[in-house]
């Protein structure tokens, strides 16, 4: 099969790690008989560097017109540290989330056996979480009127959410739900939120239609706190766009690094790929950027195209890079790789999972097989 995907490595270490992703893609087409067609486009601070807008309109179309998009990360010092600045980075994303209709983010979250003692929370309490947060991407506060009076004195930020917000969201989250241990969880306000009354009310109404899953619901709060005590006890996690981005990035610190942490932004006709991780300029051009966030971002697409063999390919190929501490820097200190080599070392294994090992010894001899 032929795909067109829509490449925006972005700024910082972005194209560092995108490229290792577009590696492990290509490593798919040899094995499953696929070809990945790959078109650039620029967004975030490289974007306003060139053409003052941080989504040019050529990005826009090509998103559109592609089967799936794989981005890296945004964001710049120079804008990052001036809260004045006019034309921000951010607003790219923003504008092409809300352009594409992109209303789902999905954040799996999973505690890997070998980097449990890496995470600060203990190992009793972290191992076997394996959870899929489902957080609206377009509505609520982030999306909502702004205000600013005229003295400058007092601020607004409006929150609204239809009905039909909340349901085409809900039936993605109850969908996955069944595929995995049949569990949504709620996560809202609705002891002083309307906006989170009728979330909970439509979800109640629409749970009706998914009778195999149990619905359950939690004040935003206490599921803070128990993501802390007691991860393992939830499933999927449904919820709004600001408790979404809370919850998500709290999740993160529980698999032990936050360069494993991948992400899909799904709407009606395409869907975004990506690494949670910032943009981390001080990283950038050193080869110690982890690229297993952003490899594990383009098996979630394989995933939205269908492709669910060739995606578990890529999720074995990342198992096995841990097993073997074919990793970089802020996952192995003691002998750390570098960004080319753990891509190449992924893309290796999708290839050629028997002769893998092998190659594991000869990059300890420094002659490694791998290309």
């Amino acid at each position: 099969m032929k795909y067109n995907i829509a490449v925006i490595p972005g700024d910082g270490i972005g194209p560092e790690v995108t490229e290792q992703a577009k590696k492990v893609l290509n490593a798919v087409g040899v094995v499953y008989n696929h070809t990945f067609i790959y078109d650039e486009g620029l967004m975030g601070a490289c974007a306003i560097d060139e053409t003052g807008n941080p989504l040019p309109n050529d990005t826009l179309e090509l998103c559109k017109r592609s089967d799936a998009i794989l981005f890296g990360a945004i964001g710049d010092p120079k804008y990052d540290n001036d809260p004045s600045a006019k034309v921000r980075p951010e607003q790219g994303l923003l504008k092409l989330r809300k352009e594409l209709g992109l209303f789902c983010n999905v954040r799996p979250v999973k505690a890997y056996d070998k980097l449990i003692e890496k995470s600060p929370l203990k190992k009793e309490i972290i191992s076997g979480t394996d959870i899929s947060i489902f957080r609206e991407l377009t509505g609520g506060i982030y999306f909502g009127i702004k205000e600013l009076s005229d003295d400058g004195k007092v601020a607004f930020d409006g929150c609204s959410y239809s009905v039909e917000e909340i349901e085409r969201i809900a039936h993605l989250a109850f969908l996955e739900a069944r595929k995995r241990s049949s569990k949504v969880t709620l996560v809202d306000k609705a002891n002083v939120l309307e906006t989170s009354r009728l979330w909970r009310k439509t979800v109640t109404k629409l749970a009706k239609q998914y009778p195999d899953v149990s619905l359950e619901f939690l004040f935003v709060d206490n599921a803070a706190m128990q993501l802390i005590l007691n991860p393992k006890q939830f499933d999927v996690i449904l919820t709004e766009n600001l408790f979404g981005d809370i919850i998500s990035d709290e999740a993160s610190v529980i698999g032990g690094s936050i360069g494993l942490l991948a992400s899909a932004s799904i709407g009606d006709s395409t869907a975004l790929f990506e690494p949670i991780h910032g943009s981390y300029p001080q990283a950038k051009g050193k080869g110690i950027a982890n690229p297993l966030a952003s490899i594990l971002s383009a098996a979630m697409l394989l995933n939205h195209l269908g492709l669910v063999e060739e995606a578990k390919a890529i999720e074995r190929a990342v198992e096995k890079s841990l097993e073997l501490e074919i990793t970089t820097v802020d996952i192995n200190s003691d002998k750390p790789f570098s960004t080319t080599v753990a891509g190449d070392f992924i893309a290796d294994y999708v290839q050629n999972q028997q002769d893998t090992d092998m190659n594991f010894q000869n990059i300890y001899l420094g002659q490694s097989t791998i290309i």
